[in-house]
């Protein structure tokens, strides 16, 4: 199955606990602020060569109406720029992404469409 360059289809997002517990414990970081991406290459027999999560604290923001505006322009934005990652779809292992927001004020799409922008780009010469 192929994906269109601007899709976030159901396989490409990290919902799994045990995936999602392995990357908080051994993946590496990205700090591009008010955005932290954590990574991690693992081998898993899936169809996508890449899995990515968004997640915000509830700690900064108590209502979840904000929580869920936050991961919503994060995912949006990761999914119109997601094509800036550039790393050979060869490889067996698979990138598993996780994108935090650490920030402490209500941020607009502009300033996560640019942050995302600078952190993909860390990520993609990480990569290679």
């Amino acid at each position: 199955m192929r994906n269109q360059p601007f899709s976030y289809s159901h396989n490409e997002k990290l919902k799994s606990r045990k995936l999602l517990n392995g990357i908080f414990a051994k993946g590496k970081s990205i700090s591009c602020y008010p955005i932290k991406l954590i990574y991690q290459s693992v081998e898993l027999p899936l169809e996508v060569s890449m899995q990515v999560g968004v997640g915000v604290s509830s700690r900064h923001f108590k209502k979840a109406v904000d929580r869920n505006r936050i991961k919503r322009l994060l995912r949006e934005s990761y999914r119109t720029q997601k094509q800036l990652l550039h790393f050979t779809e060869t490889t067996p292992k698979q990138k598993l992404l996780f994108f935090l927001y650490v920030g402490k004020e209500l941020p607009d799409a502009a300033l996560i469409q640019t942050k995302m922008a600078a952190a993909l780009q860390k990520i993609s010469e990480t990569f290679q």
